[in-house]
């Protein structure tokens, strides 16, 4: 085969579409303006970011008021949770003192991203109430422990739509029902999901949730926190009154533009582009396990994501592993891409019970651009590296 380089690593970040490129060239250039500024070039600018918020809330099916940009998805899941915590509690004169001083409780579940799981901590730190959900071996919440939870009345509720690392897909409708039924705030973290799901907001009940551009072959740099009208959420950064005061400073406009063009291209290719991969991950499934038979496979048979397939291999070096793939061409991750470019032992499969020592999980993740001769190689390239450790040791 005369592949050479295969990137399999999409759930870490994606190439940026052309049609994003091009959208965005203009406000680099002859379109600079600050979108603040009451000249023609900041009202230029002003015009291009609100289009780009219209087309994003489209895209998602809320309102171009309920859509805030932010920094990335880290930043919106921070303003989600913590943000929520702080709004909770000023709202009810209480300090975060105690969980009856401001309905402090914060709810999320053992397999969250890290941005959320750090920003419960923070609240905890701040004197929230801290509850974490736990998950079946398939990492998946279970309703029952939900409204358990919800009898301590907290201020947010915070369970992914889609995991970054199995891929399995959590009832996030009938998780936020329950919570809509109980009044109390649910966050999504839809990162994951987003152009891989139909994610709308019309449709499941949530009121905050998070996205990020760079995973739909957007810029890095920027994503956007939905906020339901009427839900209150405080500022983590102060200073200027740019983005409904939750996320003060000069708006990234290129970013923004590109942003709405890869939420609207992934959006209107979703079930057909969810349906492709989900081929390829299928083939890629049975390769690698005809190719090792001692393999497992991490997540569930349904309601897992069509592009993640995360497997563990008994016995082997997970560095060995992931730095063998590399040599042999295939980008692969050992777990989440946010845990400073080192390979850490992953808090989403000790949560599922799926993890022990001396032996490699690796995360293969599809996109946009792979294609089935791809996932042939990756197949050869990943029987060739367990063989050489296993020669090895």
């Amino acid at each position: 085969m005369s592949l050479k380089f295969v990137y399999l690593d999409h759930a870490a970040t994606t190439s940026l579409r052309p049609e994003v490129r091009e959208a965005m060239l203009p406000y680099f250039d002859e379109k600079f303006g600050n979108p603040s500024s009451t000249h023609r070039w900041g009202r230029q600018a002003r015009n291009a970011l609100e289009q780009a918020r219209e087309r994003l809330a489209a895209a998602i099916g809320a309102h171009r008021r309920e859509v805030v940009f932010t920094g990335g998805g880290t930043e919106a899941d921070n303003i989600a949770v913590l943000g929520r915590w702080r709004s909770a509690c000023r709202s009810t004169g209480g300090n975060g003192s105690s969980p009856s001083a401001a309905r402090g409780a914060v709810v999320c579940s053992a397999v969250e991203h890290k941005a959320v799981g750090a920003a419960a901590q923070c609240a905890a730190d701040e004197g929230a109430e801290l509850i974490t959900l736990g998950v079946d071996e398939d990492g998946r919440v279970d309703l029952n422990s939900v409204m358990e939870a919800l009898h301590a009345r907290p201020c947010v509720v915070s369970v992914m739509w889609a995991n970054n690392e199995v891929g399995t897909i959590e009832p996030v409708a009938e998780i936020g029902a329950r919570c809509r039924e109980a009044d109390i705030v649910f966050h999504t973290d839809a990162v994951q999901a987003f152009a891989k799901l139909r994610v709308r907001v019309d449709e499941t009940p949530c009121d905050l949730l998070s996205l990020s551009a760079h995973k739909i072959s957007g810029p890095k740099g920027i994503g956007a926190l939905y906020i339901r009208e009427g839900t209150q959420v405080l500022p983590l950064v102060h200073g200027g009154g740019q983005e409904r005061e939750l996320r003060p400073g000069t708006e990234n406009v290129a970013s923004a533009v590109g942003f709405a063009v890869a939420a609207e291209l992934a959006a209107a290719e979703q079930e057909e582009e969810a349906a492709r991969l989900g081929a390829l991950r299928a083939r890629l499934r049975e390769g690698l396990q005809q190719i090792v038979p001692e393999l497992v496979v991490n997540g569930p048979a349904e309601h897992v994501l069509p592009n993640i397939l995360n497997v563990t291999v008994p016995g082997a070096d997970q560095e060995g592993v992931i730095i063998g793939l590399d040599l042999e061409g295939i980008a692969a991750s050992g777990a989440s891409a946010c845990q400073s470019g080192t390979i850490k032992p992953s808090h989403v499969l000790a949560a599922m019970g799926r993890i022990s020592d001396g032996d490699a999980a690796v995360r293969l993740s599809l996109g946009r651009t792979t294609t089935a001769e791809e996932i042939e190689f990756a197949i050869s390239a990943f029987g060739r590296v367990i063989e050489q450790l296993r020669v090895e040791a």
